[in-house]
């Protein structure tokens, strides 16, 4: 008689050729002053780290000290910037925000950034990620890639690998890492807004 065949738990595998993403979510970037503007480069905000942040200028900043170790060459990816936020940017949004503006707070409860005038539609801002992570994944396939993006970029991008609410994952912690496996056209999320490496 034939023993019957058992079959053990495993952990998870992606399927042949899926590129896996580590998001990283760049240093915490230095204060908003009322009447002051961050630096805008092509019309976006560009704070450099803050003293907190530096030791952990925002994604460039973030990965120089993996670079500068590993001698891995960074590439830019233009369709993994933050959503570009119109009328707010420069720093505006962290004040509207601390302020609990009607506006903010309504952009807050329907999900929608494109509420701030000006501000980068959903279709557009979900596309240009969707885009640059098929392309990151295309280019890797079989590979690890890290990421070093921003935190609603980051929560857009989990958020269509979920079809979670839009902003389900918005807020993930600053330097932290989420992972995404790519595969075939589908996203799986396999860690979101991991922040182990900055105990002790």
């Amino acid at each position: 008689m034939t023993a019957p065949r058992s079959f053990s738990q495993r952990p998870y595998v992606g399927p042949a050729g899926s590129t896996e993403l580590f998001l990283v979510r760049h240093g915490a970037s230095a204060d908003s002053v009322e009447g002051e503007a961050f630096e805008l480069v092509e019309g976006q905000g560009d704070p450099p780290l803050s003293e907190v942040g530096r030791h952990l200028r925002r994604t460039a900043e973030t990965a120089a000290p993996l670079v500068e170790r590993t001698g891995l060459q960074p590439v830019v990816e233009a369709d993994l910037r933050e959503v570009f936020l119109g009328e707010w940017e420069g720093g505006l949004l962290r004040q509207m925000a601390a302020d609990q503006d009607p506006l903010f707070l309504r952009v807050m409860r329907e999900q929608r950034w494109e509420l701030v005038p000006g501000a980068e539609p959903r279709t557009d801002f979900g596309g240009r990620l969707r885009r640059g992570v098929e392309r990151i994944a295309a280019e890797h396939a079989g590979g690890r890639v890290l990421v070093f993006s921003h935190g609603a970029a980051i929560g857009e991008i989990l958020a269509q690998a979920t079809g979670s609410e839009p902003f389900a994952f918005v807020g993930a912690d600053n330097t932290s890492i989420s992972r995404l496996v790519v595969a075939e056209g589908r996203w799986v999320l396999r860690g979101y807004n991991d922040t182990a490496h900055l105990a002790g």
